[in-house]
């Protein structure tokens, strides 16, 4: 039999196998001083190591026990943290109490039903020295103008669509009211805000009163609004505060054709056999600010609710809470749109800042040999939203 060995005496696959680890070797070292095949690697590895999942799933055993332990406090840490939302609820109504006084003057005043004293109606105004200076070179002139012009100006009671006034300057609510709404909105004469009684279900109702109108007999209509503040126990880290999870409306008694709520409209249907053709009436919804005393209800069944469905109900919450933290307490100020004002600038400075700080990012590109001092970062406002 012929010898397969080489004259030295090594086999020929052992050589072969060792060419091949010769060629890979010089391919690894190739690939390797190719810079851009670097940089895809270490890209790949920097953001598995920052991906804090994974960085848990590599930490040992012990570790992530103890891990489990700091969870476990911080669900404890959510619980306490809902008893003080709860005291914060206690608070709002103890104070509520201190309010109403002042809340039902108010309606007195916007009423016509008292008249305010000079005293009460005295306010000084940012340019009160300038009016002065100005009022003293025409008191002469302006004395006889006047007498004559309280003679024959009209005397209106109280203050006229204060109301209505606050839903057409405020977007949020102008966009729920159609023009047919508008005439009943004028007798709205006041909002209030009930909290819950003590030991029971955290909730707030909005009452809408309306003096005597042509349209329904109601006097007040009410929204009740309930709130949980506890954290879920299927996702108890996701807690931030009390939130709204449903609300309920009220029956609006409608006089006789009067509800704008529904529309009636005429609709043809022919006879299959006699092809004969009638005409018949159906009401249909109508879209009004009215329909927000018959809410969309929260799915309570386990059943999910439809992306629009969960959009209008988000809204309706945001609307209610709108209500009670903002309308209520200060309507003069959305009547005379001063507060509507005071948003905007919020805003607009908001916008301002981010785009100095963009500004700033460009500067910082352009010249890299400039070293700019560091500065502090602004801290952007809370908001805090129930």
């Amino acid at each position: 039999m012929a010898d397969s060995s080489f004259p030295d005496g090594v086999p020929s696959d052992s050589l072969e196998a060792a060419k091949n680890a010769s060629n890979t070797e010089k391919l690894t070292d190739q690939v390797m001083q190719n810079p851009q095949v670097l940089a895809a690697l270490q890209e790949r590895l920097d953001n598995v190591s920052h991906t804090p999942s994974s960085y848990i799933e590599t930490l040992p055993k012990a570790v992530k026990r103890r891990i489990n332990a700091l969870k476990q406090l911080q669900v404890k840490c959510a619980h306490i943290e809902a008893k003080f939302y709860e005291e914060v609820h206690d608070l709002e109504r103890k104070y509520a109490a201190l309010y109403q006084p002042l809340f039902d003057k108010r309606r007195e005043f916007v009423t016509g039903d008292v008249e305010p004293t000079d005293a009460e109606s005295e306010w000084h105004s940012e340019n009160e020295e300038e009016d002065r200076l100005a009022g003293d070179m025409k008191t002469k002139a302006v004395i006889a103008e006047k007498e004559a012009a309280a003679a024959e100006e009209p005397s209106p009671k109280g203050i006229p669509e204060f109301w209505f006034t606050i839903f057409r300057n405020v977007d949020m609510l102008s966009e729920l009211v159609q023009e047919y709404d508008e005439p009943i909105l004028k007798h709205l004469q006041d909002i209030k805000v009930k909290f819950s009684d003590p030991g029971q279900p955290m909730s707030f109702v909005l009452e809408f009163h309306f003096e005597p109108n042509d349209y329904f007999t109601n006097s007040v209509l009410t929204k009740t609004y309930k709130m949980k503040s506890e954290p879920d126990k299927a996702d108890p880290f996701s807690f931030e505060g009390p939130e709204i999870v449903d609300c309920d409306g009220c029956t609006i008694d409608w006089k006789k054709g009067k509800n704008v709520t529904v529309k009636t409209i005429k609709k043809k249907q022919k006879h299959k056999g006699r092809g004969t053709v009638r005409t018949i009436t159906k009401q249909v919804p109508n879209d009004s600010f009215f329909n927000f005393f018959s809410p969309l209800r929260a799915s309570g069944d386990g059943e999910s609710l439809d992306e629009d469905s969960e959009f209008t109900l988000a809204s309706d919450f945001e609307i209610g809470h709108f209500f009670r933290e903002r309308i209520v307490p200060r309507a003069v100020l959305y009547f005379t749109g001063e507060a509507i004002e005071d948003d905007d600038n919020f805003e607009e400075g908001e916008e301002g800042e981010e785009e100095e700080l963009e500004g700033d990012e460009e500067a910082e590109d352009d010249d890299d040999a400039e070293i700019n001092p560091k500065k502090e970062p602004s801290q952007p406002s809370e908001c805090k939203q129930q």
